[in-house]
């Protein structure tokens, strides 16, 4: 117990100090990127949740996401920037002259965003499987229409420009690590294990006694915290943001991580953000011109994406649980496979 208790903390010192040298030596570009990593993290554990350890498959993040993006943005921005960006129609009165700093900011754009999940989440989570779905994703599509629309506080389909820059490397990777903290407590707590009780089977959960839709808001209410807070990360990591970054497809984006790194398990979703979000950027060279040694390509755009779906088709074919499955990374799962790796080359030699 002693032993895993100081590779726990040799661990945590380590990556303090990956954050240190990664401030100190990336480059502007792969220090967007490493930012990024971070804020996948937290909206793939988000949706996790919901959908992994909850059973509850639900399409409306992107929603919960814009809600916290334009609600943190709204609350950080000084009052030149606002009235350089509402120049169509002016903005409301009432926050016009609001600049408050990032963390209050970043936190009531959370419990915003959790807010419009229980307005959302109380009709809804009495449907169910496909039917949650359609309605999650409905919602999802009426949130962005809305914000279209609402010139005088969102500056409609022109977005907002020119943010604050306040996501920085230690505030991704600071929030990411509370979360997972956060998260983990949360399912190792009778809330959680109430939560993968409703997963397994409903009917016997609400015969133990458990409170089965009350627990069911409770999820879709912390999961649409911590998609707010994600959200409001991204839109002051890329310092613009409009209706279009918050269609469906981004809510397929995170489904993706959450699939690809397990269903269910937390340290799948970590790696998967990981590797999703680098991998993607790694493979954009294939949209560009290519030169083999007997033929060229042309640019074409999308080939990128083709690949990356080629790739996740032979994951999914080959591992159709992701790549941890319901299962979490420790050390007695490491130290397995240490043994394992001996007894191959004791074989071997």
């Amino acid at each position: 117990m002693n032993k895993r208790l100081y590779l726990s903390l040799g661990a945590a010192l380590l990556f303090v100090v990956l954050l240190f040298l990664a401030d100190a030596f990336l480059d502007p570009f792969s220090m967007q990127i490493f930012k990024l990593c971070a804020i996948n993290i937290i909206l793939a554990l988000s949706l996790n949740l919901l959908n992994g350890f909850t059973g509850l498959f639900s399409l409306g993040h992107a929603g919960f996401m814009s809600i916290g993006a334009y609600t943190c943005a709204l609350l950080t921005m000084t009052t030149a920037q606002k009235e350089m960006n509402f120049f169509l129609k002016p903005i409301e009165p009432f926050l016009a002259h609001i600049t408050i700093p990032f963390l209050p900011a970043l936190l009531i754009a959370g419990l915003v965003a959790a807010f419009f999940g229980f307005i959302i989440g109380a009709p809804a989570l009495r449907l169910r499987d496909d039917y949650l779905a359609i309605a999650t994703l409905g919602f999802s599509e009426i949130i962005r229409v809305v914000f279209t629309n609402l010139q005088s506080i969102t500056n409609g389909s022109l977005g907002i420009k020119g943010l604050p820059r306040f996501t920085t490397m230690w505030w991704a990777w600071g929030t990411a690590v509370v979360t997972v903290v956060l998260i983990v407590s949360l399912i190792h707590s009778s809330y959680g294990r109430a939560f993968k009780a409703i997963r397994d089977n409903e009917i016997a959960a609400e015969a133990m006694g458990i409170n089965v839709f009350k627990m069911k808001l409770l999820s879709f209410v912390i999961s649409s915290f911590f998609a707010g807070i994600g959200g409001a990360l991204l839109a002051h990591h890329l310092t613009t943001i409009d209706p279009k970054q918050f269609m469906f497809l981004k809510t397929f984006d995170i489904l993706l991580i959450v699939v690809l790194g397990g269903i269910g398990s937390i340290s799948g979703s970590i790696i998967a953000a990981v590797v999703v979000t680098i991998l993607m950027e790694a493979l954009r060279f294939l949209d560009g011109p290519l030169n083999f040694i007997f033929f060229s390509t042309p640019g074409v755009p999308g080939i990128r994406m083709v690949v990356f779906s080629i790739l996740l088709m032979v994951v999914i074919l080959f591992r159709q649980q992701g790549l941890m499955g319901r299962h979490e990374l420790s050390w007695s799962m490491i130290e397995g496979w240490v043994r394992s790796l001996g007894r191959k080359g004791r074989t071997r030699s």
